[in-house]
Parts: structure tokens; C-alpha cells; sequence
């Protein structure tokens, strides 16, 4: 049996000061959906099912380009941060994965691999880091990684990548997400047709070391660190790479790597009719890649993605697998109670987008019927199916209030007096 780190005695306790209320609302709630047509345990069994992984640089604060304040308690290490990801899967029931970022989490597979499995944790994708330089990294990344001008510079980077897939192997991880920051500040910097070539001829050697059974991750971003150009900038080019690299190369959606208005729903629904959808970095944006709280500015746009996701299962659209992973940065909220907020608010986003009359929309889109086509929509994402959440929570062992609980069992005190204060510093995440 795995190891618990919050005393089940104040989870019991914190439920069952829920327990009759939620049934309740649980009740009301069944009554009103089946006279929809929709049976409530039907959602609610799906939604135990759903998973998405935690980032292990989440469980640290953030900062941005200006400076960074360390949190209380902040881990001292990847096994800290296993430890904060073990009590946001057992209070939510939601997060059975944690993403490793490599050089930022390099430790000993083994040990790495043994300390998870004490919380019945497993790994997710591996990340690879060339947007930064390592203490002991011979090469700079100034000035790129992969589509660095110097061969000796991609050589590393790409020895790196090849590093971090030796690692997940051992871990039971099976896919690498792979994001650069290359790029350039000034016209005339780089040659984009060389960049761009160099960078496909590097990934063309990490996917070869790729083992049969595992995947690679492209993320594009549209801007930051460089501002003029980026290497990997929208989702053409990203669909090109995954279709340039093989079968077993996909894109990343990360939600904040976009212009403000750019339509994320459907870029996901083209990667999805073309098979090269490979997950998500959910996460919440205002002006560009913020990293905020998935759901905390665009709620409706999250849903609109799920949308599209729902609609793909639902049809058993060839090849569709996503991985869900949640990336973002707390700067001003404790790191765990935001990454458990995230968890709940993109089950939600599922939970919602599974309450969508798809045979009634489909009517109205063929109809040109566009306001009661965006109705059905929004009946589904005016429906209250926190209800639903909770109660998936309570039946998987969770808490029916995870912050409430977590709060109640005073960890992020227990472990600031136990793990050093960290100085404050400069800008960037942890």
C-alpha cells in the first residue's frame, strides 16, 4: 500500500463535515441531468478516470524576468518536490504522474524511481532543458541549442536530449517533450532557413534514439526568450517538425504559447484530424505565456478545448491519445494549492464538455443555426458539476475540499520549519 503524507485522520475528518451536503447536491444535481438524458455516474466514472501530470518545477515558486520570492518551505530537491506532488495526488485523486525537467531534476533513476513509487507515484514525460546553461555545461546557450550555428553546441544539446531518454527509460517514463527557446533578438541575427534546418537535422538524431514504444513532444511558442524570431514559433511549423521527424513525433499544445486572440480550439481540432496532437501544457494566460492557474482568467476557452477533445473520443478518433500535464508558475500563491485548484478546473473543463448535447449541436450546425448551436454549448458550461468533482474525489479516496483539507493538516508550516529558507533572487523559474 502506498504511503500518505497528509494523516487520513483530518482528511476523514474534513469529509465528513461535507459528506451529507455533497450528497445532497449530488442528488439534485442527477435529478436535473437526467432529465437531460444524461446519467450523473456515467460523468462522474469518467471523471475518476482523468488524469493529468504535475510538473515537479510547479511545486516550487515561481518569479518572472524582474525577480523571484522564494515561498515558505520551498523544496530543497527533487525529492522534496516528489513529496509536494504526493500530497496533491492524494488529496485530489487527480495527479498519479510527475513530469521530470533534466538538468533541474537530475538524481539517480533508481532512487528517483523508488521514492515515487513510495506514494504510488509513476513519470511522466521527460523534459529536456537547452533554454538555459547548466553549472557544470561546457557550451553556452546564449545564443541557441539546437539550431546553433556552432556543431559542437548542437552536438551537446543533443547529447542531452539523448540523456534524458536514458533516464525515462529507467523511470517507466515514455516520451520526451522537447522546447527551445533559439531564436533571435534582431533582424539579420540568424538566417531562418538555416536555423530551421539545423534544428530539424538535430531533432532528426534525438528521434532516432527514441525507443519504439515512446513518444516525442514539440512545443512551439510564439515569442520569449527571443522577441524578433523563434525557431519553433506556431502550430505549422510544430505540425511540419512531428511531420518531418515520424510516426512517433506529435505536438504540444501549451495554452500560453499563443498570440491573446489566436482560436487554441481549433488548432486543436486540426492536429486532431491530422493525427498529431500529442497533449497539453495547460495553464492560464492574460497577455502571453503568464503560466497563471489553469482557468483562472479563461475558464469558457479551456472548456472550448475540451470541447474538441470530448468530441474526438466520443467519435474514437484514430490515434487520439493525449498527454495532460499541467505547467505553470506560482508566484504569489502556494505552489501546491494552486497545482490542486489546476487539477480540479481541468477535470471540470472534461466533466462539462461531457454534458454537451453533440447530437443536438451537430443538428444545429447543419441547420446554420448558429445561436442555438453556441447555446448548447453554453448550457453545458453553465452546468454546476463541482457536485461531480468532489464526489469522484470522495469515492477515490481524495478530499471532498482539497485546500480545506491540506490547510487543515498544516503541511506547508510542517515543512517550512523542516527545509531552510531559500535568499530571494533573481528573475526566472525555478
Amino acid at each position: 500500500m502506498s504511503e500518505i503524507i497528509i494523516s487520513a485522520d483530518v482528511v476523514e475528518k474534513d469529509n465528513a463535515a461535507r459528506n451529507a451536503d455533497l450528497k445532497r447536491d449530488y442528488d439534485s444535481l442527477g435529478e436535473r441531468l437526467d432529465r437531460r438524458g444524461i446519467a450523473i455516474d456515467t460523468i462522474r466514472d469518467k471523471v475518476e478516470k482523468f488524469a493529468v501530470a504535475i510538473p515537479s518545477w510547479g511545486v516550487g515558486t515561481g518569479g518572472t524576468r524582474f525577480a523571484r520570492f522564494p515561498g515558505a518551505g520551498e523544496p530543497r530537491d527533487i525529492f522534496d518536490k516528489i513529496e509536494d506532488c504526493a500530497v496533491i495526488r492524494q488529496l485530489t485523486q487527480a495527479t498519479p504522474t510527475v513530469s521530470l525537467h533534466i538538468p533541474w531534476d537530475k538524481a539517480d533513476p533508481n532512487r528517483l524511481k523508488q521514492a515515487a513509487s513510495r506514494f504510488g507515484l509513476g513519470f511522466d514525460a521527460m523534459n529536456s532543458n537547452t533554454f538555459s546553461d547548466a553549472r557544470d555545461q561546457t557550451l553556452s546557450y546564449k545564443f541557441g541549442s539546437l539550431s546553433h550555428a556552432d556543431a559542437a553546441t548542437r552536438r551537446q544539446a543533443v547529447e542531452h536530449n539523448l540523456e534524458c531518454i536514458e533516464i525515462g527509460k529507467t523511470l517507466g517514463s515514455k516520451a520526451l517533450t522537447v522546447w527551445i527557446g533559439d531564436g533571435s533578438n534582431f533582424p539579420g541575427q540568424v538566417n531562418f532557413a538555416k536555423a530551421f534546418e539545423r534544428y530539424l537535422d538535430a531533432m532528426k538524431e534525438i528521434y532516432a534514439g527514441l525507443p519504439d514504444d515512446w513518444k516525442l513532444f514539440t512545443e512551439h511558442k510564439m515569442y520569449e526568450p527571443a522577441f524578433y524570431s523563434t525557431v519553433v514559433q506556431d502550430w505549422g511549423t510544430n505540425y511540419m517538425i512531428a511531420t518531418e521527424l515520424g510516426d512517433k513525433a506529435f505536438c504540444l499544445v501549451d495554452l500560453g504559447h499563443h498570440a491573446p486572440n489566436v482560436n487554441i480550439e481549433m488548432i486543436v481540432s486540426r492536429l486532431i484530424q491530422f493525427k498529431k496532437l500529442g497533449g497539453f501544457h495547460f495553464n492560464d494566460s492574460k497577455y502571453g505565456d503568464d503560466d497563471l492557474d489553469a482557468g483562472s482568467i479563461d475558464p469558457y476557452r479551456l472548456f472550448l478545448v475540451f470541447n474538441e477533445l470530448v468530441d474526438a473520443e466520443l467519435a474514437g478518433a484514430d490515434g487520439f491519445d493525449p498527454a495532460h500535464m499541467l505547467d505553470q508558475s506560482h508566484n504569489v500563491t502556494d505552489p501546491i494549492e494552486s497545482l490542486m485548484l489546476s487539477a480540479v478546473e481541468v477535470q471540470r473543463a472534461y466533466a462539462q464538455a461531457l454534458l454537451v448535447d453533440r447530437r443536438a449541436l451537430e443538428s444545429y450546425q447543419d441547420a446554420n443555426d448558429a445561436l442555438m448551436a453556441t447555446q448548447t454549448l453554453k448550457a453545458a458550461y453553465r452546468t454546476d458539476v463541482e457536485p461531480i468533482l468532489a464526489m469522484a474525489r470522495l469515492n477515490t479516496g481524495g478530499a471532498i475540499d482539497p485546500v480545506a483539507a491540506y490547510r487543515a493538516a498544516g503541511y506547508r508550516a510542517k515543512v517550512a520549519a523542516e527545509r531552510p529558507a531559500v535568499a530571494s533572487g533573481g528573475g526566472g523559474i525555478v
